[in-house]
């Protein structure tokens, strides 16, 4: 089937969808200027005094927390990034009452920016914060504007509410993930390469019969998809 064929399809099931569910990955927020992990540029290949996926562990967080800082800081806040045109259509089709749900592996909030409501963000967010000793929450601010390690006022050191390696998912977002997916007449999963477990697992639990996968390369899960485009996510959403 030509691209031209799927993209056609891909409209026809958006525009039939009354119960649609986004499941996206980092590709998402690439056109805003959020780095990936795991592209040619992306963090993975990059160089520093340890492997990302080292720093951002939990026991790195736990006994070099300051370098966890450095890092996070760095690299992990991008902050002036604003929504783009697959945000702000998500959003627009939540107001209009056909998309039910947006899942997310991001951490960068540009869902919510956008205006999306029901986000199921199963990696944590950037813009929660809370103290490990009294559970006080901060935004992102009192980490952008600290240095070293952040503190709370009882003396606590401050965590991201993110999902770190060695870290388990949270149970009610991934419950809430499920149902919604589980529901969903239409499942459209865009900007993942769907190789992050548990997260791309969660696909498996859609029951409809137009899933619709969209991204620049292959992934595990083309052979069970309805529709296949490998495109930039962007282009095929600004087509609706």
């Amino acid at each position: 089937m030509s691209e031209n064929e799927n993209i056609k399809k891909f409209l026809d099931a958006v525009r039939g969808g009354k119960r649609m569910v986004f499941f996206g990955g980092a590709g998402v927020s690439t056109e805003s200027g959020i780095p990936d992990f795991r592209s040619v540029d992306g963090l993975y290949n990059q160089k520093y005094d340890y492997p990302p996926e080292v720093i951002l562990s939990h026991s790195f967080f736990k006994y070099k927390t300051e370098e966890f800082y450095k890092f996070y800081r760095d690299k992990m806040l991008c902050t002036d990034a604003k929504p783009n045109i697959t945000h702000t259509t998500l959003a627009r089709l939540e107001r209009e009452g056909v998309l039910a749900a947006v899942v997310t592996q991001n951490i960068d909030g540009l869902h919510q920016a956008a205006g999306s409501k029901n986000v199921f963000e199963l990696h944590g967010s950037v813009h929660r914060n809370y103290c490990e000793k009294c559970g006080a929450f901060f935004g992102v601010d009192a980490i952008t504007d600290s240095t070293g390690i952040p503190r709370c006022s009882c003396g606590g050191v401050i965590k991201p509410d993110v999902v770190l390696y060695e870290e388990g998912l949270d149970d009610k977002t991934v419950n809430g993930a499920v149902r919604a997916i589980s529901n969903a007449d239409v499942l459209i999963v865009g900007g993942t390469s769907l190789s992050v477990y548990p997260a791309a697992g969660l696909i498996k639990y859609y029951r409809g019969k137009s899933l619709i996968l969209i991204n620049k390369s292959a992934t595990p899960y083309d052979n069970l998809a309805n529709i296949v485009i490998n495109d930039s996510l962007g282009s095929v959403m600004s087509l609706i």
